[in-house]
């Protein structure tokens, strides 16, 4: 199966939606946003998000048909005291695609821009305990452990613990 990588642009603001809240609905347990708050969201306000620089963007993974079925966003941090810092968020693969690499090569692409960042020296990002799978992808790229949050999220009254990492530029 051809999945590619690219950057999300504007033209791809509705497809981007249609995904997080696919994400937001059948993991609701793994991010930080619920599918009640962000169905609302409207689309000119999504559209704001996906506009890119170097320093922010989110990457796609689309089918050869052009179907997108996975994404990860990077943010890097602003001002003289934290911008080398950068982080990865919202890293999710439909399930009928997961097994295939496609969150590996996402990650593998944030990683590898990072590393032509002038400045940037570390990204962090957290990630559910429970996602067993998720923790050790990101243990495989050498994303270090720095701390647990406990009960970062409650979700229909249950606590998930957060593994919050570390992944620094040599």
């Amino acid at each position: 199966m051809m999945i590619y990588i690219k950057d999300l642009n504007i033209e791809d603001a509705k497809i981007y939606w249609e995904l997080r809240l696919e994400a937001l609905k059948i993991s609701p347990e793994a991010f930080g946003s619920s599918y009640e708050d962000a169905v609302q969201t409207p689309i000119n306000e999504i559209e704001e998000r996906i506009k890119k620089d170097n320093n922010n963007y989110i990457l796609g993974a689309f089918t050869a048909d052009t179907q997108l079925v996975g994404m990860a966003r990077f943010t890097r941090e602003q001002g003289l005291k934290l911008k080398h810092k950068g982080m990865i968020t919202g890293v999710y693969v439909s399930s009928q695609y997961r097994g295939k690499g496609i969150a590996k090569d996402l990650i593998k692409e944030i990683l590898s821009r990072g590393k032509e960042t002038e400045g940037l020296k570390q990204i962090n990002l957290s990630v559910v305990r429970t996602n067993h799978v998720a923790v050790k992808l990101y243990k495989g790229f050498g994303f270090e452990t720095f701390g647990i949050e406990k009960n970062a999220l409650i979700y229909n009254g249950q606590g998930y613990d957060e593994e919050l990492m570390i992944y620094f530029f040599e």
